[in-house]
């Protein structure tokens, strides 16, 4: 048996957790999360490479270049299905090197792309779509850190694997407008490209968008391989994870999920764009990183709030919030009357990715609760060890589904901007009918987990 695979694994034994499981779980973390960041960051790529396609010469028209920033996500919340249950039949060790390997495909495309203006629009759109192989990358990725954490500190372990890996955007948007104005390894990546802006002439290498990545992919693979685990007692099959699709909580969380990350990610693509499209005199590209920035920390810091006070009752506050910051990004375009105000827009979008990403954190808390308070019902007759060991499989199949379906507001966020731009002239329509959504998601939360009597604040009460 290789040295990589731990046929004795028990978190919830807290000698054995005091005694090895913590450190070797943190290890496993640690080596996750750059994976996971560099998988965010070829992932969202796009949203920066967008923006600067047509000041090189490339003619699409502004539908289309929202169309480009939505397709990885339609793709990686796709794979994601997928990568949902890949883990428990492959090993974690395994996925995480060969599927962080899989990255270089799409970088490697960006960067031979962008330097022919010649390049026909479909080769952007096969690019587009392969970026969504980072997309899929979190389902799995969340999944295996999962499996490695008892239950009273999973939902902080999750919160820190996904939030620093969701850093991936801001840490892409930050650097992409700064290595694509270097040229010291001209040589090797190519000549530049003569961007027009506002008339103003200049010289950019927009390969290194891709090229930049290459690297660091390799070293972080190779990292995985040789230093995460593969846990014998989470093996199974697809058909014995598929049963989350009969039960009712998975389809509610991922719901409450698209509200969250989905907007998150969704932001993300779109935020950029927007930005350029409605206030083109302000260079919104030097400091679009940092929405996602605080969305990310947002999450990696606030997941033990959610394991304090139950992720349902946090849940709540967030939708409230969410549709608090909307309606400050219509007042901020001029919605109710007054004069669009860049500073307000701004400021309302970072109201809006802190709060996705604190819902991100407890949504992804709620979920491993909520299957071990079901359990004893599902499984009467069960063991407890049986019920455990069902429950953590469950959770980290939900955890992954839902992620992939939240993923969908990534590719439904810029899709709704571009057609209310398109059909209006402003995203005013769009943004109406995500104060809609965000509603409904604050009225499912709290009919089915946040109301006083909920299963989900009983069994927190009886914990206290």
């Amino acid at each position: 048996m290789s040295r990589h695979v731990l046929n004795d694994w028990r978190p919830e034994d807290p000698d054995f957790w005091a005694s090895s499981g913590k450190r070797i779980a943190a290890r496993n973390l640690w080596i996750s999360v750059p994976n996971l960041l560099l998988a965010f960051s070829v992932w969202m790529v796009w949203s920066m490479v967008v923006a600067k396609l047509a000041l090189i010469g490339f003619k699409f028209e502004t539908s289309q270049l929202f169309w480009l920033a939505a397709l990885p996500a339609l793709s990686g919340a796709t794979l994601r299905i997928f990568y949902s249950f890949m883990v428990p039949i492959f090993g974690g060790r395994r996925w995480t090197a060969l599927s962080t390997l899989s990255l270089v495909i799409p970088a490697l495309g960006i960067g031979l792309a962008v330097q022919n203006p010649d390049t026909p629009y479909w080769v952007f759109v096969t690019l587009a779509l392969l970026c969504g192989l980072g997309g899929g990358n979190f389902a799995s990725s969340m999944s295996n850190i999962g499996f490695f954490y008892p239950k009273a500190e999973k939902g902080n372990a999750l919160a820190l694997n996904a939030g620093f890996g969701n850093l991936g955007v801001s840490v892409m948007q930050f650097a992409v407008p700064l290595v694509i104005t270097l040229g010291l390894f001209a040589p090797v990546v190519g000549a530049p490209q003569i961007a027009v802006d506002k008339g103003v002439e200049s010289e950019i290498w927009l390969q290194n968008a891709g090229f930049v990545w290459i690297p660091f992919l390799l070293a972080s693979a190779t990292a995985a391989w040789f230093g995460m685990n593969d846990i014998t007692s989470a093996k199974a099959s697809f058909k014995t994870q598929a049963v989350i699709f009969k039960r009712k909580h998975n389809w509610l969380m991922c719901y409450l999920y698209i509200g969250t990350f989905g907007s998150f990610i969704g932001f993300s693509a779109a935020f950029p764009l927007l930005g350029k499209t409605l206030f083109p005199d302000v260079n919104i590209l030097q400091i679009a990183f940092l929405g996602p920035l605080v969305g990310a920390a947002s999450r990696a810091l606030t997941g033990w709030v959610s394991d304090r006070w139950g992720g349902q009752n946090v849940t709540q506050i967030v939708f409230y919030a969410l549709i608090a910051g909307v309606l400050a990004v219509l007042y901020s375009v001029g919605a109710f009357g007054g004069e669009p105000v860049f500073s307000l827009f701004f400021a309302s979008f970072i109201w809006l990715f802190f709060w996705t990403g604190v819902g991100n954190a407890s949504t992804f808390q709620m979920i491993p609760a909520l299957v071990r308070t079901d359990m004893p019902r599902l499984m009467p007759d069960a063991s407890p060890d049986e019920r455990r060991k069902q429950s953590e499989l469950e959770s980290a199949a939900i955890v992954g589904f839902s992620s992939a379906l939240g993923a969908c507001g990534g590719f439904c966020i810029p899709l709704a901007f571009a057609n209310s731009m398109k059909a209006t002239g402003g995203p005013m329509t769009a943004l109406y009918l995500f104060c809609a959504f965000y509603a409904t998601c604050a009225a499912v939360n709290w009919v089915y987990y946040a109301r006083p009597r909920s299963p989900l604040n009983l069994s927190l009460k009886a914990a206290v």
